[in-house]
């Protein structure tokens, strides 16, 4: 039986952060998936449509190279059931610090009692890309600041162009 996971974010925009949990996640499935939430209440920098276009560009060569399956999708109810639709077994999740660790503990409880058969993966972040958050990076492109550092060359790109608009 194939080993998928699911790995949900906004990924608004993909950071050097969600890099490193797909580097991480490859390796521990033979087919991962991006799932991108949609929430009708939140107002993204990127649509849905440039988010996932985001998101095969740059995690699709980190899984070709690795030999694991990708795909990705889109989502607008519960992640736990985007899981299970999409028949993963896993899901991953970054950590950054304490902070993620104790809210993710508690999603994670809440998902098992759900859905049993989907157990939670933690992939601690590495040191470098700890203090990346979409909304920083956000804030920095939209105030005219050097991303470079925070993102993958056509995430900044598609930020320098988004702001020039």
């Amino acid at each position: 039986m194939p080993r998928i996971a699911l790995y949900p974010g906004s990924f608004d925009p993909v950071t050097n952060g969600h890099l490193d949990v797909v580097r991480h996640a490859v390796g521990l499935c033979d087919r991962l998936i991006a799932a991108i939430g949609v929430h009708p209440g939140k107002k993204p920098l990127f649509s849905v449509e440039e988010r996932l276009d985001m998101v095969r560009e740059v995690f699709g060569p980190i899984a070709a190279q690795a030999g694991c399956a990708f795909d990705c999708t889109t989502y607008d109810n519960l992640t736990i059931t985007a899981a299970q639709k999409s028949g993963a077994t896993i899901m991953i999740r970054g950590l950054r610090d304490g902070t993620d660790l104790d809210y993710e503990m508690q999603i994670a409880g809440m998902n098992e009692t759900m859905a049993p058969g989907v157990h939670t993966v933690f992939v601690p972040a590495s040191v470098a890309v700890r203090p990346i958050t979409a909304t920083l990076v956000r804030q920095i492109a939209g105030m005219g600041g050097d991303v470079s550092a925070f993102v993958p060359p056509l995430v900044a790109a598609s930020l320098k162009t988004k702001f020039a608009a």
